[in-house]
């Protein structure tokens, strides 16, 4: 009888924003999601569905499943560098006494900063290949909004990044890499993975065309012999990294020549599209005036730029005091991050009536503090709102009345997935004629059900919105829309 194939899987995963106010440390990690080996719940979470998904298989494939540590942190910004050894170094040492192991399977995101390091997952995919050496199989998942170093495609045989943005596809891509990694360990394939550099930074929604189709034809293609997957990384413009950018990822079943073809040709027509994918970005003004002209409700305004997913605090107070200006009724905004503001409504109480200032804390271009009289509707302990079949905890959260207008504040900063952020704290929002709401694009799929209209509002704050403009200090590459055809010249070398 053969032996079950030792397989270890583990998790770390932010997404930081260089240029946010905020910083990150362990206890981001423990308010967000952190499960100790053997604790990770059945639920999946975005960047950990390798763990239900790797438990699925273990006893279909003969795994013995060795569990190590899964962390994650909302996205904000560089990680204190005492809490990036800590996570790495435990990783490791889990793992260095799970050895020997066939494989490695891995939860990353793909954008992680710390004081010290431009490339967390490169260093720690490096560190774990010098454990388990050069037989065993690493497979990763990876959030789209991602930066691709060397230092991973090196030292990983398998990468495979969630398609759709909105997100909904991350147990889809555990499940594509879980069944790789199988493939790989058993010697049915011998994956090589081709990268090419689009050499451009863009909103990439794949709700809509052109990115649709070209989703679509990315699956199509995956059916095809050679090809065992195919991965776009968008980039993510918040972090100031050599490796910003846009790249196509395509593995095949050893065939690198074909490929690296197929990543080109793929990655030459996505340059194509650049400045042409993104949803119109309107002011806050023409959003409102287009709401309240709206025969029926409701309208969701999405506040994109104030979006705690793209690291930012999400305490924004520009659009909620554009709404309390025009004294609009049936409004409802989700949410404004302020620990502080929660604690005095849960100490006033249900039904309380008080003297508030909320919001417009962490940055000086986010909007002034609020100070209105607030009506106190309800308090949730450990709120939480669903993203697919994830749980993503909003912490302690109130639902405050200000100018007839209700607004959901919360302890734990996250960016809006679904209705039920409303719900959960008793608002119907269905109820509402204007729903606003801070988040890019992962509101739009669950949204979209409810919504007469969906609009979406630019307003200049504290993310770094222009790639064209931002002060990228790290990034020595050529890129759209800082060089208007940089696939026409040589990439610049930063002087010393």
């Amino acid at each position: 009888m053969n032996k079950p194939r030792r397989v270890f899987v583990a998790s770390i995963a932010t997404e930081t924003n260089t240029f946010s106010p905020l910083r990150t440390d362990l206890r981001d990690f423990k308010d967000s999601f952190y499960a100790a080996p053997g604790e990770h719940p059945k639920t999946p979470t975005l960047c950990s569905a390798v763990f239900p998904v790797a438990r699925a298989r273990a006893a279909q494939y003969g795994w013995a499943l060795i569990e190590g540590t899964a962390a994650w942190a909302e996205p904000g910004g560089i990680i204190n560098q005492q809490a990036w050894e800590f996570l790495r170094d435990q990783l490791l040492d889990e793992l260095r006494a799970a050895l020997p192991v066939d494989a490695v399977l891995l939860g990353l995101h793909g954008a992680m900063v710390a004081q010290d390091c431009l490339d967390c997952e490169g260093e720690l995919l490096a560190a774990i290949r010098d454990l388990v050496g050069p037989e065993a199989v690493i497979g990763a998942t990876l959030d789209p909004h991602s930066h691709l170093s060397a230092l991973c495609v090196e030292n990983a045989d398998l990468l495979v990044a969630f398609k759709e943005f909105p997100h909904t596809d991350f147990v889809v891509a555990a499940e594509k890499l879980v069944d790789l990694v199988q493939r790989a360990v058993g010697g049915d394939i011998k994956p090589v993975m081709s990268v090419f550099d689009c050499k451009m930074i863009d909103i990439l929604p794949t709700d809509r065309e052109p990115m649709r189709g070209f989703v679509e034809r990315m699956l199509g293609l995956e059916k095809e012999r050679s090809v065992l997957s195919i991965s776009v990384i968008h980039g993510f413009m918040a972090g100031d990294v050599p490796d910003l950018g846009t790249k196509i990822v395509v593995i095949t079943d050893d065939a690198a020549a074909e490929g690296g073809r197929l990543a080109e040709r793929l990655g030459m027509e996505l340059f194509g599209y650049r400045g042409k994918a993104r949803p119109e970005f309107l002011t806050v003004e023409t959003a409102l005036d287009q709401a309240q002209r709206a025969d029926a409700g409701p309208v969701v305004i999405a506040d994109i730029w104030d979006n705690p997913g793209g690291g930012v605090a999400g305490d924004s107070t520009i659009v909620l005091r554009a709404l309390m200006e025009r004294r609009i009724g049936g409004a409802a905004l989700a949410s404004i991050w302020d620990p502080i503001a929660v604690r005095t409504c849960f100490s006033a109480g249900e039904g309380a009536r008080l003297r508030l200032r909320f919001g417009g804390k962490m940055s000086g271009d986010a909007g002034e503090p609020i100070d209105a009289d607030v009506i106190v509707h309800k308090t949730v302990a450990d709120a939480a709102q669903r993203f697919g079949t994830s749980i993503v905890p909003l912490g302690d959260s109130v639902w405050i009345e200000v100018a007839g207008i209700q607004v959901i504040l919360s302890t734990v900063r996250s960016q809006v997935f679904s209705p039920d952020v409303f719900l959960n704290l008793g608002i119907d929002p269905l109820a509402m004629k204007i729903l606003v709401v801070k988040s890019t694009n992962h509101f739009q799929d669950a949204f979209s059900r409810i919504a007469s209209e969906i609009l979406y509002v630019s307003v200049e704050g504290p993310y770094p919105s222009d790639p064209a403009t931002n002060d990228y200090r790290n990034l020595t590459r050529r890129i759209w829309p800082r060089t208007s055809n940089p696939h026409d010249l040589p990439d610049k070398k930063r002087a010393s």
